[in-house]
């Protein structure tokens, strides 16, 4: 189980280092008028630092580590 996780954690922590940044929408309601509805969908980014995806990889190398001592 915790090898999974060192796998899964140094797999984010890839993903993290090539993709800087997610993206998402955020749809909302401006104004509603009887059943007219006005909505705006806005795309929101999300920075990821290097440092995020260096933890998450130091994570999952000391997780399978751990993992490996135990056996």
């Amino acid at each position: 189980m915790i090898k999974m996780a060192g796998i899964i954690l140094i797999a984010l922590g890839v993903l993290a280092l090539v993709y800087q940044e997610f993206n998402y929408k955020e749809t909302k309601q401006v104004a509603q008028i009887g059943s007219l509805t006005i909505q705006d969908k806005e795309t929101k980014t999300v920075p990821l630092p290097p440092i995020v995806g260096g933890v998450f990889i130091a994570a999952g190398v000391a997780a399978l580590f751990i993992s490996g001592r135990k056996a």
